[in-house]
């Protein structure tokens, strides 16, 4: 790594807003480019790009680059927008699951049972501690894998296990009145 690339990230890793300001100017329109070449979207790449750099700043100080700046930066859009992808496969494979079954399908009492299992997970779900919340969401809504989870959070991949261990047993205790017994 160049020294120049050494002493720009101690920098921002210290807090300078300027160095970081220096660095999104360089390197926005090229990563959204970078981006949009894998995404075809420029909404979508505009939004891989900026959380890129929103999760550089927020996570400055832990801040740990061993490869040449730019070549970090362009891996990691590669992998934001890989990962973007995946998601959006996820939410389409979701939706289209939902739209197979239409409205006329479902009797009123199973649409009832649905949004009160629906209204119960969520407020299950939002008594869990926030850590916990954040990865079991990552997991369950983003398709995440467990060290996926740990690297994004730099978190170790034993502490995602504990927090996932624990909602879902959170989850069994409180919804015991949905489970169906045979």
């Amino acid at each position: 790594m160049k020294t120049q690339d050494l002493t720009r990230i101690e920098e921002i890793k210290s807090g300078n807003i300027k160095e970081f300001e220096l660095l999104f100017r360089e390197f926005y329109k090229p990563l959204l480019i970078h981006a949009y070449r894998i995404l075809q979207d420029r909404e979508e790449a505009e939004e891989v790009v900026q959380n890129l750099f929103f999760n550089i700043w927020k996570n400055r100080q832990d801040l740990n680059i061993n490869i040449a700046v730019n070549s970090y930066l362009y891996s990691a859009v590669r992998n934001n927008s890989l990962q973007f992808i995946k998601r959006q496969k996820i939410k389409n494979k979701y939706e289209q699951y939902l739209l197979s079954y239409s409205a006329d399908a479902v009797e009123p009492i199973e649409y009832l049972e649905y949004n009160e299992l629906h209204n119960k997970l969520y407020q299950v779900m939002n008594d869990l501690p926030e850590r916990c919340q954040e990865i079991f969401k990552l997991n369950r809504f983003q398709g995440l894998k467990y060290q996926e989870i740990a690297d994004q959070l730099k978190i170790s991949i034993k502490t995602v296990e504990a927090n996932m261990s624990k909602a879902l047993k959170h989850f069994r205790k409180n919804l015991n009145e949905f489970m169906v017994s045979s």
